[in-house]
This record gives C-alpha cells, sequence and structure tokens, in this order.
C-alpha cells in the first residue's frame, strides 16, 4: 500500500514505524515528519495543518490510505477534504473531531448517552464561573473548551488557583478562542489510565491499555506537560472491566454521534479513571456509582501512549487502520502480542516551559531488537540530529515483564545525551507499588 502519515511527532514516527513491521512491503510517506521518520518513510515538506497542500499532493500522488496523526488537523477538516476526493482516510470528520475539539460537545455527547463522568458546567463568564466552584468542592478542574495544546487544564487546590485559572483564560485569553469558554468539572478521584478503541463507525475493538504519566517531575510533581511516559498493559484496567469499558463507555459514544448523523472512524481515545470505591467517594457529586469514569475523550492516538502500544501489535497494522476507515473493521485485525512495553520521554531542559533548541543528539545508533527510540521533536542538519522540540525522543523498551520493559528503556538512555537532556526516573511506578 501506499501510505501518508501526517504530523512529524512521536506518534507519528510510531506509527510509520509499525506499518514499516508489515509481512508486506508499504511505500510509506509522513508530511512533515521528522529526523526519526526519514529512517522508515519518506518524508514530504508540507505542514500537518496545511489541509489544502496535503490535499494537492494526495490528488498527486493517490495514497492507498491516509493516517492523521495529530488533532488540530482533524479538527480543522482534512478527513473531510480527503474524502472528499474519495481517499480512505483513517481519522475521524471534523464533527467527530470535536470530541475532542470541544470539551463542552464531548459532555454534551456523554451526558445524552449515558456514559459516566464527572459533573461539569460551561462559562463564558468569569464571576459566574466564580460563583459555581462552592458548588464543586476542592480540588476542581477548570478546563479551556477548545483545543489547547496539552495545557487548557487546570487541577485546583484551592479557590484561588481555581480563580486566577478561570482569569487567565475568560478574561487573559491565555488560550485565545480555546478558552472563549471555559468548564469548571467535578474532580474524579482513583488512578487513571487510557483506552484507546479503533472505531470503523460501527462497532470498535480496544487496543491494550496504557498508563500515561503528566507531571514533568518524579513522584508526579510539577506542572502537566504532553506526557512524560507510558506504559502497556495498565494493570489498573482488569480484564473484567474492558467489557464494561467498550459497552459502557466507547459504544454509547459511538451509537450516539451516529443518532446526530456523525459516522466516527478512527481512534476513539477515552482518558479514564478508575476507583473500585466508586465515582468520586470524597467529593460532594459522586453523581455516579461506576468504578470507571471518564475524564476526557480524544479523537486521535495518544502521545506517549501510542509509541508503548504499538509495538505490542502484530498482524498487519495497515490492514486493520484501513478495515476502519472504511467500515469493514473485525476483531480478528488486531493482534496482541504477549510483550510489555515501556516509554521514557527525553525532554530538552526547561520543558514544559521555555527551552533552547538545536542541541546535538549523540548515541541515537540503530534500533535493536527490545528498544526503540521514536523521534518527538528532532531535525536533521548538516552536522547530525539536533532537538528542534521540549518532547525530544521517545525511548520504547519490550520485554516479557514490566521490569524488562523498563530496565530496557532505561538502558538504551544511557546511551544517549545532549545538553540539557532530562527524562523522568520513575515510569510505572504505579504498577510497581501494586506488587
Amino acid at each position: 500500500m501506499k501510505i501518508l502519515v501526517v504530523g512529524s511527532g512521536g506518534r507519528e514516527h510510531a506509527i510509520a514505524w509499525r506499518l514499516a513491521q508489515d509481512a508486506e512491503r508499504h511505500d510509506i510517506f509522513c508530511a512533515p515528519g521528522n529526523a526519526g521518520t526519514a529512517a522508515v518513510a519518506t518524508n514530504v515538506a508540507i505542514g500537518a495543518e496545511d489541509v489544502q497542500g496535503i490535499a494537492k499532493w494526495a490528488r498527486e500522488n493517490s495514497p492507498d490510505l491516509v493516517v492523521v496523526g495529530p488533532e488540530a488537523p482533524l479538527v480543522k477538516g482534512l478527513v473531510d477534504e480527503l474524502l472528499s476526493l474519495g481517499i480512505p482516510t483513517f481519522g475521524p470528520v471534523a464533527a467527530g473531531a470535536r470530541m475532542e475539539g470541544s470539551k463542552r460537545f464531548a459532555k454534551e455527547i456523554m451526558d445524552a448517552a449515558g456514559v459516566p463522568t464527572g459533573r461539569a458546567e460551561t462559562f463564558t463568564d468569569a464571576a459566574k464561573a466564580k460563583s459555581a466552584l462552592p458548588a464543586f468542592g476542592l480540588p476542581v478542574v477548570v478546563k479551556a473548551d477548545g483545543l489547547a495544546a496539552g495545557k487548557g487544564v487546570v487541577v485546583a487546590e484551592t479557590v484561588e488557583q481555581a480563580e486566577a485559572a478561570i482569569d487567565d483564560m475568560l478574561v487573559g485569553n491565555k488560550f485565545g478562542a480555546a478558552g472563549a469558554e471555559v468548564l469548571v468539572e467535578e474532580f474524579l478521584h482513583g488512578e487513571e489510565c487510557s483506552i484507546l478503541a479503533m472505531v470503523d463507525g460501527r462497532d470498535a475493538v480496544l487496543l491494550p491499555s496504557s498508563q500515561d504519566h503528566k507531571r514533568v517531575f518524579d513522584g508526579d510533581r510539577g506542572p502537566n506537560t504532553g506526557g512524560m511516559g507510558a506504559y502497556s498493559p495498565a494493570p489498573v484496567i482488569t480484564a473484567d472491566k474492558l467489557p464494561m469499558i467498550k459497552e459502557k463507555i466507547i459504544m454509547p459514544v459511538v451509537r450516539e454521534l451516529a443518532k446526530r448523523g456523525i459516522t466516527y472512524r478512527g481512534i476513539l481515545y477515552a482518558g479514564l479513571m478508575v476507583n473500585d470505591e466508586g465515582s468520586n467517594p470524597h467529593g460532594p457529586l459522586a453523581k455516579s456509582g461506576s468504578t470507571v469514569n471518564v475524564v476526557e475523550f480524544n479523537a486521535r492516538f495518544g502521545d506517549p501512549e501510542t509509541e508503548a502500544v504499538l509495538p505490542r501489535l502484530g498482524g498487519s497494522f495497515a490492514t486493520a487502520l484501513l478495515h476502519a476507515a472504511t467500515g469493514c473493521l473485525a476483531d480478528s485485525d488486531i493482534v496482541v502480542k504477549d510483550d510489555v512495553a515501556a516509554t521514557v520521554i527525553v525532554a530538552s531542559g526547561g520543558y514544559p516551559g521555555s527551552y533552547e533548541k538545536g542541541r546535538r543528539i549523540e548515541g541515537l545508533g540503530a534500533d535493536a531488537s527490545d528498544s526503540i527510540v521514536f523521534h518527538c521533536g528532532t531535525k536533521a542538519d548538516a552536522g547530525g540530529i539536533v532537538t528542534s522540540g521540549g518532547r525530544v525522543l521517545s525511548v520504547t523498551g519490550t520485554g516479557a515483564t514490566l521490569r524488562e520493559a523498563v530496565d530496557r528503556a532505561y538502558a538504551r538512555i544511557g546511551g544517549i545525551s545532549f545538553d540539557g537532556m532530562f527524562y523522568r526516573r520513575d515510569i510505572a511506578h504505579r504498577a510497581f507499588e501494586r506488587g
């Protein structure tokens, strides 16, 4: 197959890499790609959000499949444009991508579908939002409605923090149009994890569970980031919970969207909070007795969860993507290997705040059978490969056990260096604490 992968991060490198592992020999392109994707695909100098540029390339090159990685081009209607050209595309149309592009819309869909989630109210007026805070207790979550590059969510431990977040979004215009509406939301207690569901418009197949690490420093301290590591599977998602997640969370959303004329095809990413004592036993609302509640939905593969999940998939990845994109996905399209995987993000000093670019990266080497280096924020120059982002590399180890996978990821990182690099050293700590 001729396949175009849209995006430039670790997620897209992982997608292109996994397609290259298929027994079939694919002709893979990435727009725009990065220094890592260049090893498994042909990079195309078109930005991921350049809808017309990508459509023009697709008209001229007739790919058999396009896989859209990031959320922004999904929300901008890239899939709609490609489908109008008759090109099979993995990813939801813009109306479906609102599940990520508008947190208010996602809550409306969840409420209509009866999906267990925390209570929330939406505001455009800062004073009204602040006056609602006492009803939610503490901690309380303040979210920008739109896309804010993963930075539009504040978990406030105090009323002052919550009010400051509301002011930042509604008064200070911190996130522009994305923060023109805010959600004040119930804080859900428990352990967070992720399920990526591959959806073909009528049915869904769950990919292996995973758990992300959002905080920048060990011990889950410091500000939230785009993710500092992940591992798969997440032991908090026991086998008995998977049927419930599909039937009570994923499929009701797919059916509710279909009722509204939206055929959802692509990844439906459910960020979940698991609490076997109930929804929120320590808070004032506790509107659902479910042990699994939805924190948020995303409309695409997660990053860095993708880098931990895809190395665990066997079979033909391209076939699974194409079948989902064309409405004929089967359970047998998803083959899960017994291996466990762990991913550690190597970041630039200063991230998630300001950081320097252009630092020379040494020791990347070739992929090994039990470890892979995915490029998140890199570019090639005349002297080699340099940093070009806050999250620079996503290093994944695999093994028969989680300990093996984690150790192999850190061993691989031990041979890599660039000025200012740092990474968390406690990835998968929650799983190890479970014993």
